[in-house]
């Protein structure tokens, strides 16, 4: 079965596991912090900060793409750090499907993450106070501990909506064959070239993923349930 794909198949899986891979590390250190301010501070400000950070939740992907490519295009920032390199433009590149992909994703990791944070309450961490740990240690060795279901699903999810997103990536990565082609703009293309064969095996292989992860928040939910019993 494997032999009889088509090779430009698996280069589009390899670029989509090479693209959610990359993203959820991104999105992880970067939602973190986000996620652990929104759990912690209580500045009147909090909540709009969130309600940035959420849009993309109902932002329409050709909205959310239209800006990011007027941001990464030769005319936004993005030109003028390309330009450092010699390049025109970050749209159109693996570089500029990672930034657009973190931004689409970051509200999937920073809401379980903080929720994961604000579930922990005040008491571990004034107890980690009490015995003069600072503010990072009580971090690292009490909040992140106890928020690791909180990781967990973030990571999941973050992974899994990389790998599902077309909108975003179709607007500022186009459809150039192993640089920006990932799995769902392959499907996209074949059907569009009538090569049903092939649309029907990425899309089977889609929905087969789309059902583990799915599985597996349930069963990561239950464990979390199970413990906090």
């Amino acid at each position: 079965m494997a032999g009889s794909l088509a090779p430009d198949i698996w280069i589009a899986v390899r670029l989509t596991i090479e693209l959610a891979a990359v993203t959820t590390i991104a999105v992880l250190l970067i939602g973190t912090p986000i996620a652990w301010w929104l759990a912690r501070t209580h500045l009147w400000c909090k909540e709009i900060v969130a309600t940035i950070v959420a849009m993309p939740l109902v932002l329409p992907p050709t909205v959310l793409g239209f800006y990011l490519l007027l941001l990464l295009g030769p005319d936004g920032p993005g030109g003028r750090i390309a330009g450092l390199w010699g390049g025109q433009t970050l749209a159109f590149s693996f570089t500029g499907l990672v930034i657009g992909s973190v931004v689409y994703s970051l509200p999937f990791v920073v809401q379980p993450i903080r929720n994961a944070f604000e579930a922990i309450g005040e008491r571990p961490l004034e107890v980690a106070a009490t015995l003069r740990a600072p503010p990072w240690r009580a971090f690292w060795t009490v909040a992140v501990p106890l928020g690791r279901p909180g990781f967990l699903t973030a990571a999941v999810l973050g992974f899994a909506h990389t790998v599902g997103e077309f909108g975003v990536v179709l607007m500022i990565g186009g459809n150039i064959p192993g640089e920006t082609k990932v799995l769902s703009v392959a499907v996209y293309d074949y059907v569009e070239t009538s090569q049903w064969r092939e649309a029907s095996i990425l899309s089977g292989g889609m929905a087969i993923f789309a059902f583990a992860v799915i599985l597996s928040m349930i069963l990561i939910q239950k464990r979390v349930a199970r413990i906090g019993k």
